[in-house]
């Protein structure tokens, strides 16, 4: 990990007033998570390949930045992608990519975490990755350059971003990060090579390390194998589901942002999965099998959400509320 101190908020200063909707880059927003960087042992981005009022629209992103920082040990912090008028500025001043939490750069995170809800999001990480200083192939990083993960819908089919990305959690990651944030505090203590930390990942129910495995194409294009290069890996890799909706993590404070976002109001998980079984539907298949929340945890969620944040409208998230069976 690069260890920077200088914060990119004195870099944006002589520019942030001459770009759209400042408040996207400035941080500060009422219920962020304010951290001291000296005690923790892992600094998380979690990066959404998308400008701010998207990616806060995004339920995944308040779930795992709630989850991953109840870690006394960790710092999970939010990276979005800057609208064309801020990058401009940025790359003209030599001002890397950073926070909305510290305004650190990116590359001095030990762990960047790319959400992939779409595949037309994929440039935007290459130009991320760019901004941010940091080797877009991640066969040329090294120690000191932060571990590039990718979870998410589209992360079911990895081979477009084999060369890019470290390693894939398959599934839902409340389980998955957790382990793998206990395995890097181990590595990292240790100081050894990089492709040590992945071998300790490796067996992680979940993990997808690309540059583990042989990918034999067609003459079409289309894959014809994957054969792991060890018998250490795993043949196949199974996705992680959370069994229990209940007994899983849901935030209980969210971030009220300072401008309006294409989601602004309180979401409820119903539940995950879908019982209709559509054939074209993507999210229907992955996102299986079916789990509900039960009424009482959502009132109580509701509750604790209106009480810390003041918002007054509820939207109820699922891939179909109305077959919600109670």
């Amino acid at each position: 990990m690069i260890i920077n101190n200088k914060s990119n908020l004195d870099g944006i200063a002589p520019f942030i007033d001459k770009v759209e909707k400042p408040s996207r880059y400035l941080g500060g927003e009422w219920g962020s998570v304010q951290k001291d960087i000296a005690k923790v042992d892992i600094r998380f981005a979690f990066c959404f390949p998308d400008i701010y009022e998207v990616g806060m629209s995004h339920l995944g992103l308040k779930i795992l930045y709630g989850l991953i920082n109840e870690r006394p040990d960790t710092y999970c912090e939010r990276v979005f992608a800057p609208w064309v008028d801020m990058e401009e500025h940025m790359r003209n001043n030599n001002v890397p990519l950073f926070s909305v939490e510290t305004h650190d750069e990116l590359k001095s995170f030990d762990i960047a975490g790319f959400t992939l809800q779409y595949e037309m999001s994929y440039t935007n990480i290459v130009n991320m990755l760019n901004l941010a200083g940091i080797p877009i192939h991640s066969s040329e990083r090294i120690n000191e350059h932060p571990f590039v993960c990718a979870g998410g819908p589209c992360a079911y089919n990895p081979e477009p971003l084999a060369d890019i990305v470290d390693f894939f959690v398959l599934g839902e990651g409340e389980e998955v990060l957790n382990e793998v944030m206990d395995a890097y505090v181990d590595w990292k203590q240790k100081g050894v090579a990089r492709e040590d930390f992945l071998n300790k990942i490796v067996n992680i129910e979940g993990i997808y390390i690309p540059q583990f495995y042989d990918v034999k194409y067609n003459l079409d294009g289309t894959v014809h194998e994957i054969t792991p290069k060890s018998s250490n890996y795993p043949q196949r890799i199974r996705k992680r589901i959370t069994r229990d909706l209940d007994k899983t993590f849901f935030p209980e404070k969210i971030i009220v942002p300072y401008m309006d976002i294409v989601h602004n109001r309180i979401m409820l998980e119903l539940f995950r999965g879908c019982i209709r079984g559509c054939r074209f539907c993507q999210a229907g298949v992955i996102y299986r099998p079916g789990r509900e929340r039960s009424a009482d945890r959502l009132l109580e969620h509701a509750k604790k959400l209106e009480a810390c944040t003041g918002y007054e409208e509820k939207s109820l998230t699922s891939l179909s509320t109305s077959d919600y069976t109670e």
